[in-house]
């Protein structure tokens, strides 16, 4: 009778939304014979302090972001047109009305979604947490939502909800799960940010109706039943003044004290996300993150196949974890639920580096130097007159306590020179050399010379540890 009832008054619900869009049902007012059944893990415990909160963060470097929706099925192009941005802003850019965008989800059904195979790929890739799109600015949930019937479950012939299904797998892989959430911009509701071509200007809007009807509602179920959430992923906090920010940090405080939030909220959240694909020049004290593309999209788009190499992901993702922060790096599935092979294959080789080099990664500290960064050339003006920071790509330095990780990238050849490492260094070896075979080291006036193999130990990056004297 319970599952009856619960079908019988979802129906009425999507028949009442679709004659009156504006109308939300509040979650709290949502019968308990519609919920859907919650994972058996509970959610974390409530941190001691920040920087408890944050260990696990700081230890783990390198995630998996994941943009899927409705707008990978047109992937790129509208009505034999190709559309030029990012995948996930089909609608957008086209302009495309949120009712004729909406029929997509009836051609939703990506039977070859297996959540465990995404899972098995973030790990294989030396990946440890996984971030995807519970909702992105269309508006339609990836979830089984009780708030709203547009979403994965209940408006597409599939009928099922990725997010039950991969949670349920990274706890069975020992990865983190995170979500991400458009807090603020939702095409698809006459209140939410940024649909001006069907429901006119932002600021005409009743902005606190959606967020209050749709937005916060929403951030409850998935804090709610979707087991321990490490982060949430909240993006372009616009119209978020006044104590809006606010109002969700107290809703992931009171149910998931140890999720994490973003710097995207519009409120501070627990660490800075930079911008898209921007790495910092030089070191950035405190917890951050760059979140970034494969390719150019984050959404498939069909003839975006522009991928990035192992060495360049391998580079990128020591390069930030010497400046003190966190890759999470994107994947784009297809309508079908496939990631594209090439971007499996290629995260797949960086795994297969992490496993021998991880422990110069995963927690590693900051470079003690910074010239191997680059410089601003003078003879290079940016658009404000400023001289242009020129990457080095020779080589980085990653630490632990007592141990430097030289990053290779480039052989030097027969020795490599280390400048003004004042501590006496008490041994070197390669890392990927299993037994540690000493390699021999002059040390002389802070400046160390290290006696290198005949070759590199990694087409990718050979690291060379450098004991020191604490």
């Amino acid at each position: 009778m319970k599952t009856e009832f619960a079908h019988t008054f979802a129906v009425a619900i999507y028949a009442a939304r679709l004659r009156a869009p504006l109308a939300m049902m509040p979650l709290a007012m949502v019968p308990l014979a519609m919920a859907p059944p919650a994972l058996a893990q509970s959610p974390a415990p409530a941190p001691t302090s920040q920087d408890a909160k944050m260990q696990w963060f700081r230890e783990a470097k390198f995630g998996l972001f994941i943009h899927w929706g409705l707008y990978a099925i047109p992937a790129g192009e509208w009505k034999g047109q190709p559309i030029a941005g990012i995948g996930e802003w089909i609608m957008n850019r086209a302009k495309i009305p949120a009712v004729e965008y909406a029929e997509l989800a009836k051609q939703f059904n990506p039977v070859k979604f297996d959540a465990d195979a995404w899972v098995q790929m973030a790990q294989d890739a030396g990946m440890k947490y996984l971030v995807i799109t519970s909702k992105h600015h269309d508006g339609f949930a990836m979830y089984h939502s009780l708030v709203s019937p547009y979403n994965v479950y209940d408006a597409t012939p599939w009928h099922r909800d990725p997010l039950k299904e991969l949670a349920a797998a990274c706890a069975r892989h020992g990865i983190r799960f995170g979500f991400y959430y458009s807090q603020a911009q939702d095409w698809h509701e006459p209140n939410g940010a940024g649909n001006t071509w069907d429901f006119g200007p932002d600021d005409k809007k009743d902005f606190d109706q959606y967020l209050r009807g749709k937005a916060e509602p929403q951030v409850k179920e998935l804090l709610t039943n979707y087991g321990p959430i490490c982060l949430i992923w909240f993006d372009t906090p616009r119209m978020m003044s006044g104590d809006r920010g606010q109002r969700f940090i107290d809703i992931v405080h009171s149910l998931q004290p140890a999720t994490l939030i973003d710097g995207r909220l519009g409120a501070a959240g627990d660490y800075r996300s930079m911008g898209d694909n921007a790495i910092p020049n030089t070191v950035v004290e405190g917890d951050w993150e760059v979140p970034a593309t494969m390719n150019h999209t984050w959404g498939f788009k069909k003839d975006d196949t522009d991928w990035k190499s192992p060495a360049d992901i391998a580079f990128k993702l020591v390069d930030i974890a010497s400046k003190g922060g966190n890759y999470l790096l994107n994947v784009g599935p297809t309508s079908e639920g496939v990631i594209p092979q090439a971007s499996q294959d290629n995260l797949r080789a960086v795994g297969r580096w992490l496993k021998v080099n991880g422990e110069s990664v995963y927690g590693a500290g900051v470079t003690p130097f910074g010239e191997e960064l680059g410089a601003a050339d003078s003879t290079k003006l940016d658009k404000s007159g400023k001289p242009v920071f020129v990457a080095a790509t020779a080589w980085r330095c990653t630490t632990r306590p007592g141990k430097l990780y030289i990053h290779l990238f480039q052989w030097p050849g027969k020795s490599f020179e280390l400048p003004k490492e004042s501590n006496k260094v008490t041994k070197a070896y390669m890392l990927a050399d299993a037994s540690h075979r000493s390699l021999k080291v002059q040390q002389q006036s802070g400046h160390v010379t290290v006696a290198l193999p005949d070759k590199a130990t990694d087409p990718i990056d050979s690291v060379l540890v450098l004991e020191v004297a604490k």
